[in-house]
């Protein structure tokens, strides 16, 4: 029995000494391997390193280049844009007040000393003053019932603000259903009350019910009156939404 144990004591040191040459052989084939793709990483950069300078060289004079032409090239042409428009903005003002189509002339076009919205979208191309320019000669043109330009140039403007956006998206809605293209018209309205806001959100909602009455959409008439009714309970478009609710649930009987 205690030969047995012996013995047995014996298989078992034996084994764990197995075991850890086993593990020592296993880390030193780790370590070899990380020194020879060590070693191939050391000689590639070596290899490329003429590669490798002039990439990082190249991103460096990009960023300098934009920094630079932002700096020196871009905002002086921002100002410059801004400060030449800032005429145009002011009578673009004036003519709202009165609805002067002579206004909404000078505001486009300019005179002898000031040049108007067309000009700024011309000479200043790829500025934020060129897009905003976009947007008030959209306008002037819908004010002038001058309608396929009006949609022309609100489609060339771009903006992330919510009240600008969505006036230029549903103006261009406007501009269709003058021109009797009511699909379009439903189309823009609906995307423009989207950019969700207490002001243009229910009155493009209404202008969609509206329009979709119009073309027999009498489901998503409601739809688009219900939502005025409570989503937008405090707007002015929401004063007799029941009775438009009213026409379009009857319409669809």
């Amino acid at each position: 029995m205690a030969t047995y144990k012996k013995r047995g004591f014996k298989n078992k040191a034996s084994s764990n000494k197995a075991e850890a040459l086993e593990q020592k052989s296993t880390t030193a084939n780790v370590f070899n391997s990380l020194d020879e793709g060590s070693s191939k990483a050391q000689i590639w950069v070596e290899k490329n390193k003429n590669i490798i300078f002039s990439f990082v060289a190249i991103i460096a004079f990009s960023v300098i280049g934009f920094l630079f032409y932002s700096e020196y090239i871009i905002k002086p042409k921002e100002r410059d844009a801004f400060n030449n428009m800032y005429f145009s903005q002011n009578i673009f003002e004036e003519a709202l007040l009165i609805n002067n189509d002579s206004l909404y002339n000078l505001s486009l076009n300019g005179d002898d000393e000031n040049i108007g919205m067309l000009n700024v979208i011309e000479n200043f191309k790829g500025t934020n003053a060129s897009n905003l320019a976009n947007y008030y000669a959209g306008m002037i043109y819908l004010k002038m019932n001058d309608y396929k330009n009006a949609i022309k140039f609100l489609s060339d403007y771009k903006s992330d603000d919510l009240i600008l956006g969505s006036l230029a998206t549903g103006s261009i809605g406007d501009a269709f259903s003058e021109l009797n293209q009511f699909e379009d018209a439903y189309e823009y309205y609906v995307k423009a009350s989207k950019n969700i806001n207490n002001y243009t959100s229910p009155m493009f909602l209404h202008k969609a019910g509206l329009i979709a009455l119009k073309l027999n959409k009498y489901k998503l008439a409601e739809e688009h009156f219900t939502t005025i009714k409570f989503d937008f309970s405090k707007s002015p478009e929401a004063k007799n939404i029941d009775a438009f609710i009213s026409k379009a649930i009857a319409s669809n009987n």
